[in-house]
């Protein structure tokens, strides 16, 4: 825990926009996440303009990380992958949607930013149907939730520089 506080307020002196600092599981599930409001508050925010995003995997977890003024956004893994939305957030693709919903009624409650990572944006090794219209498809979902931030995540490392580019062009515009 110590080493996690040295290193997000050494990170914190760099000036970054945003500082994805810890995460609101359960203990049980990610024990390395357990000391995550510890963290919280002992690190040094009285001269930085960095912004601070926690990850969040469920209602629970949203509503706790919700009520600290320091937290600026909360994060939600949504997976295209239901293999990988099931070990992850023990929920389906549907489920997970139904969180999304909810957790942004949360944020707009307590005045905090949605951020949705799309794991397994660029492919998956489970066989799980994917394809780049399916990523988009679900993008298109979120926009309409009014989320505003979404991250293409190469969950696993297969994402060409090509299918880079074109697929977060097609999400930025």
């Amino acid at each position: 825990t110590e080493k996690k506080i040295e290193y997000i307020n050494s990170l914190l002196k760099v000036g970054f926009d945003t500082i994805d600092f810890g995460s609101f599981v359960s203990p049980k599930a990610i024990p390395q996440m357990a000391d995550t409001v510890r963290v919280l508050n002992s690190l040094d925010l009285s001269s930085t303009t960095t912004k601070l995003l926690a990850i969040v995997a469920n209602i629970r977890g949203a509503e706790e990380a919700s009520v600290f003024d320091a937290i600026d956004y909360l994060g939600f893994p949504f997976s295209v992958s239901e293999t990988f939305q099931q070990r992850n957030t023990n929920s389906s693709i549907q489920q997970s949607l139904e969180r999304v919903e909810e957790i942004q009624n949360i944020c707009i409650k307590t005045g905090k930013k949605l951020v949705i990572y799309i794991s397994m944006g660029f492919g998956n090794p489970y066989d799980d149907p994917y394809s780049e219209e399916i990523v988009f498809e679900w993008v298109n979902k979120m926009v309409a939730l009014d989320i505003e931030t979404i991250s293409l995540a190469d969950t696993v490392g297969l994402a060409s520089a090509e299918q880079v580019y074109d697929m977060t062009s097609y999400v930025v515009e």
